[in-house]
C-alpha cells in the first residue's frame, strides 16, 4: 500500500512523477476510515475533497505537495477547529494558521486532519488507544499524532512537549519522535503550557523523515521571542542525511533508572551491544546533582506559567477543566517570584554547561521512558526520562528498537547538546540502520 511509504520516500516519487499524489492521499484516506473507528487518533478529519483542493493551492510544487500532515489539536489551522483538547474551544476555528501550518501549505502539504491532545497538553487522557494494543495508552500529550504515524495513515504528524510529549508517545507508538532544541522550530499559533519549555516536535517512521521535515520546517528567521535559526542540514538530493559516522555515546546513569522495567533495561543493553558491535563507542556517563535539581525547577517554570495560563480558565470555566487544571492553577499560585527567577537561572546555566559536560561524546544515550506503554487509558505514563531535556532545551530522539513480550515498542533516546541538532539526527541514523 502507498500509504505505508515514509515522508521522504513519498516525497520523492511525488517530485519525480513515479506516484499520483491523489492516489497517495486515497491511500492514507482509505486507512483512515480502516482504522479510526477504534484507533481515535483524531479530533477531526478534513473532508477528502478539500484535501485534494489544497493540492492547486500557492504552495503546489513543493516538497510536501501531496503529502498528508497531522496537526495536534493545540496547534491553530483555519480549516479545522482546534480544541486545545478541552470543552472550552470546542467550536474554536481560529482566523489564522499557525506559523509552522503556514509553512506546511506553502510547501503544498496537505492538512489531514487534527490529531488528539490531552486536556491542554496536560495529564487529562483524550481517548486515543496505542495501535499496537488498544487496551494500551499511546503516550501524551501528542496522543494522537504518534498513533496515526503508527497505524500507517500519515508519514508526519506534529506534536508538542513541554515534558516529555513528543519524545515517550513515540517510543509507545514505535515510531520517531524529535524535539529540536529550544527555539529552533516556530510556535506561532500553538497553545501554550509553558513558554519556557514548551517546543514543537516531528513523528515520522524514521530518522531521515524528521531530518527532512525539521530541515523544511525550522526558523529560518529569528520572529519570535526566545527563537534560533540553526544552519540547514546537509541532505543528498534525494533529501536524505548524510555523513554518518559511528558514534561515541555517553550511556547515563540517572537517580530514577529504579523505575525502569525489567523489557526496558534489556532493549537498552540489546542496543548498546549493537551498537559496539558495529564500531560505535558506549562509556557509562553521569551528571552532577544540580543537573537533577533541574527536576523540580522544570515543575517550578510549568506550574508558574501553566498555572498563569489556565487561571481565567479555572474561574470562569470551573466545570469544563479537570482536576489536573485545577491543581496546575492551585500549585503555581503557591509559588514565589524567588523559586520561579532560580529556576530560570539555572535553566540557563545548564543549557550552557551541558556543551561541556559532554565534550568528547556525539551524544547520551538514555531510555525515552520506563518501558512499554502502561496497560490502560486513564494514565499516559511517566514522563522523567525526557523531563531533563525540556527543561535545558536540549535536541532529543528516541527510536524504537524492539519489542516487549506484550509486542508493545521499545526504544531508547538519544541526546545532543544546544543547537547541535543536525549531530544527533547523525547519530540517531547511524544507530537506526544498524
Amino acid at each position: 500500500m502507498k500509504m505505508s511509504l515514509g515522508l521522504v520516500e513519498a516525497s520523492n516519487a511525488i517530485q519525480s512523477g513515479e506516484l499520483d499524489p491523489v492516489e497517495y492521499l486515497q491511500d492514507c484516506d482509505d486507512r483512515a476510515n480502516e482504522v479510526e473507528p477504534w484507533l481515535k487518533a483524531f479530533v477531526s478529519r478534513q473532508d477528502f475533497d478539500a484535501v485534494l483542493n489544497s493540492l492547486g493551492g500557492s504552495g503546489v510544487g513543493g516538497l510536501l505537495t501531496g503529502i498528508p500532515v497531522g496537526i495536534k489539536d493545540l496547534i491553530a489551522t483555519q480549516a479545522l477547529p482546534t480544541t486545545n483538547g478541552s470543552p472550552i474551544y470546542c467550536d474554536q476555528v481560529t482566523e489564522t494558521d499557525a506559523t509552522i501550518v503556514t509553512k506546511i501549505r506553502d510547501l503544498g502539504g496537505a492538512v489531514f486532519g487534527k490529531t488528539v491532545t490531552t486536556e491542554f497538553a496536560w495529564r487529562q487522557p483524550g481517548p486515543t488507544v496505542n495501535p499496537h494494543h488498544p487496551d494500551h495508552t499511546p503516550g501524551g500529550s501528542s496522543s494522537g499524532s504518534a498513533a496515526a504515524v503508527a497505524a500507517g495513515i500519515l508519514p508526519l504528524a506534529l506534536g508538542t512537549q513541554t515534558v516529555g510529549s513528543v519524545i515517550r508517545p513515540a517510543a509507545y507508538c514505535g515510531v520517531v519522535g524529535f524535539k529540536a532544541s529550544y527555539g529552533a522550530v516556530p510556535r506561532e499559533g500553538v497553545y501554550p503550557l509553558s513558554g519556557s519549555l514548551d517546543h514543537v516536535g516531528f513523528l515520522t517512521r524514521s530518522v531521515d523523515d524528521a531530518a527532512f521535515a525539521f530541515d523544511l520546517l525550522r526558523n529560518k528567521v529569528a520572529a519570535e521571542p526566545d527563537s534560533i535559526v540553526l544552519p540547514g542540514l546537509s541532505l543528498t538530493s534525494k533529501n536524505r542525511l548524510q555523513g554518518t559516522e559511528p558514534p561515541r555515546c555517553a550511556l547515563l546513569s540517572t537517580p530514577f533508572d529504579d523505575r525502569l522495567s525489567l523489557d526496558q533495561k534489556n532493549a537498552m543493553n540489546g542496543a548498546i551491544e549493537k551498537i559496539r558491535a558495529a564500531g560505535g563507542i558506549v562509556e557509562s556517563f553521569e551528571l552532577p546533582a544540580i543537573y537533577w535539581q533541574g527536576i523540580d525547577a522544570m515543575f517550578c517554570l510549568l506550574e508558574c506559567e501553566g498555572g498563569k495560563i489556565h487561571e481565567e480558565h479555572v474561574k470562569n470555566h470551573f466545570d469544563k477543566t479537570s482536576s489536573h487544571i485545577r491543581d496546575l492553577v492551585a500549585n503555581g499560585a503557591k509559588r514565589s517570584a524567588f523559586e520561579y527567577l532560580h529556576a530560570r537561572e539555572l535553566q540557563q546555566y545548564l543549557r550552557k554547561d551541558a556543551a561541556n559536560r559532554m565534550a568528547g561524546y556525539d551524544v547520551i544515550l538514555t531510555h525515552p521512558s520506563t518501558g512499554e506503554a502502561p496497560l490502560g487509558l486513564s494514565f499516559t505514563g511517566d514522563p522523567i526520562f525526557c523531563a531533563l531535556w525540556s527543561f535545558i532545551g536540549l535536541p532529543a530522539l528516541t527510536l524504537p528498537v524492539t519489542k516487549s513480550p506484550k509486542g508493545l515498542p521499545l526504544g531508547l533516546q538519544l541526546v545532543a547538546p544546544y543547537k547541535q541538532d543536525a549531530h544527533l539526527l547523525r547519530a540517531g541514523k547511524w544507530i537506526e540502520n544498524l
